[in-house]
């Protein structure tokens, strides 16, 4: 069990800093507040309907991917050590 926990312990130091480099590249949304009460919405572009497949679409899929990686291997490892 020894080894499985050093595993996922790097793994987890690994995602988290990955989550800290992907969320820093990450441009942020400059519309904030404003654009919610003036109504500013996305209007329907081509790049606001394959915003999926840019390179923001793919780095927010990643952070979704490593937010969920980082929660499991928390619970993961939270599990094994109170045993």
């Amino acid at each position: 069990m020894g080894a499985l926990k050093i595993i996922c312990t790097v793994l987890y130091i690994l995602i988290c800093v990955a989550i800290v480099v992907i969320v820093l590249m990450q441009d942020s949304k400059s519309e904030g507040l404003s654009a919610a009460i003036t109504g500013g919405a996305a209007s329907n572009s081509y790049w606001s309907k394959n915003k999926g497949r840019s390179k923001e679409g793919m780095m927010a899929k990643a952070t979704l991917v490593l937010a969920a990686l980082f929660i499991v291997l928390s619970i993961v490892l939270n599990l094994s050590a109170m045993q």
